[in-house]
């Protein structure tokens, strides 16, 4: 009956609650000990903080540069292109990737002009060189630029 019942032996465990006697195991203090920064409501340190020393953050120096706008662009020659695809065959990011051409997916796809192309594939890329662009339109093939 669903009045019986019941959560299966050790599935349910009640929460500690401190503060609440000195039965309980964490009475008084509620196991923050007795004075202190640690033991004050708010207390405790911000991250990084050591004791008022000097932090590591600080005493080490600061190296380098580094662009957070900068976009990483998987690179396929026309070379490669005519290699691994067929006529009629997309080629695309998650193509490439499915090949194994590429090792993961980047923030986008460039198109170079390295090598002949001759059959007519669809080319979806975010960047196309000129020298690809003008060999991909000789041979009747496609290029879509995305996004």
């Amino acid at each position: 009956m669903l009045n019986n019942l019941k959560p299966t032996e050790g599935s349910r465990k009640t929460k500690i609650r401190r503060c609440r006697g000195l039965g309980s195991g964490l009475g008084k203090n509620g196991g923050s000990g007795n004075k202190g920064q640690n033991s004050r409501s708010g207390g405790g340190v911000r991250l990084g903080f050591e004791g008022g020393q000097l932090p590591l953050y600080r005493r080490l120096p600061k190296r380098g540069f580094k662009n957070f706008g900068h976009k990483e662009y998987a690179i396929i020659n026309l070379a490669t292109i005519e290699k691994y695809y067929n006529d009629g065959d997309t080629v695309s990011m998650t193509s490439l990737f499915e090949k194994g051409l590429i090792q993961k997916e980047y923030d986008g796809l460039k198109v170079l002009g390295n090598g002949e192309l001759t059959k007519k594939v669809t080319i979806v890329a975010d960047k196309i060189s000129n020298s690809a662009s003008e060999k991909i339109e000789k041979c009747g093939a496609k290029a879509e630029i995305s996004k």
